[in-house]
């Protein structure tokens, strides 16, 4: 007989935790300071040893970046907040209900809030047994996919009865996610009233290293591109962009990249960002924005940005599809 002071078992739920990189909580130098402090502190993302790196993090980095990036920030902030977390917020939001009734769905940030540890505990207190980590990144990185599963499960070590769990693995080269960049791609350039010269796949800068110690980022990304283009039926230019610091990074550089178009002919270029799943400060003012001034400073004459998949039904069909694989076995129904 079970004793009348065991701990109540709640009937079994499943959580979906959709997981993203993170953003200041405002557009302003003190916020943003204590999001890189964060961010840069991570050793998934800076991989020297903490007693070299930390007096140039705490010295040059966090004396000099905060107001320069508080401007980006500022230049792309909402009535709803940042964009990153507005947009994982929505996708959240529309994914709610899709796999069934006893199926929760949340969302995270791996640096700032809503925190993977709290809303990993939150997902447990609402009775879910099973959790579905799953970082939003098509191209898996040991500094974005690994560092986001990582905190959950540290999280985890924390709790005497877990929940059992899965990872989202990457879906780089996952037939709805291609079909979902080809469908949102065409319906984008469909707008415009000039024919690009050239298409542009941006993807997040790594350092080289990451790939020599054995991330397949690269690679993935590649993959990525080579089968966009043949699904657009078109070539397109992949770059890397954000680089930080002077250690030698994955390339070409989409800045450099950018500039150096009009001297060889081509006035009129799309740029889109297939490795976000939600526009951010990186997509709206590093490329729009800034990618646009590069292009145009150097004699370019038409520029178009193309956004990210966002809550868009595309979108969120394509994550609803990718979701239910993971789940299948958990829920019912998972499509």
């Amino acid at each position: 007989m079970i004793p009348a002071n065991h701990p109540a078992t709640p009937s079994p739920r499943v959580g979906v935790l959709l997981i993203n990189l993170g953003t200041p909580d405002a557009p302003e130098p003190g916020a943003v300071r204590r999001y890189l402090a964060e961010f840069l502190s991570d050793r998934r993302v800076i991989e020297l040893p903490q007693l070299l790196w930390q007096p140039i993090l705490r010295g040059a980095v966090l004396t000099t970046r905060p107001s320069k990036s508080a401007h980006a920030y500022a230049q792309v902030w909402t009535d709803a907040g940042p964009p990153l977390a507005a947009i994982t917020r929505e996708q959240a939001a529309a994914l709610q209900g899709a796999f069934g009734a006893d199926v929760v769905v949340d969302y995270a940030m791996r640096y700032g809030s809503p925190a993977i540890g709290d809303r990993v505990r939150a997902l447990k207190e609402a009775g879910c047994a099973r959790i579905l980590l799953a970082p939003l990144y098509p191209q898996y990185c040991a500094a974005t996919t690994a560092t986001a599963n990582d905190k959950a499960f540290e999280a985890l070590a924390g709790m005497r009865w877990q929940p059992a769990i899965r990872t989202l693995p990457p879906y780089h080269d996952d037939p709805a996610y291609i079909d979902a960049l080809k469908a949102s791609v065409g319906a984008s350039l469909a707008t415009l009233d000039w024919e690009p010269e050239a298409l542009v796949a941006s993807f997040h800068g790594m350092p080289l290293r990451t790939m020599d110690l054995g991330d397949p980022y690269y690679r993935q990304c590649l993959e990525t591109g080579q089968l966009l283009s043949k699904a657009l039926g078109r070539d397109l230019t992949v770059s890397f962009q954000s680089r930080f610091g002077p250690a030698k990074w994955l390339g070409p550089a989409t800045d450099t990249v950018l500039a150096g178009l009009p001297a060889k002919g081509v006035t009129k270029v799309a740029i889109f960002a297939p490795g976000f799943s939600a526009d951010c400060v990186e997509t709206l003012e590093e490329l729009a924005i800034r990618g646009r001034e590069t292009f145009v400073e150097a004699g370019g004459a038409e520029f178009a940005y193309l956004p990210c998949l966002n809550a868009s039904a595309g979108g969120i069909a394509m994550l609803r599809a990718v979701l239910a694989r993971e789940l299948a076995g958990w829920v019912r129904t998972a499509a």
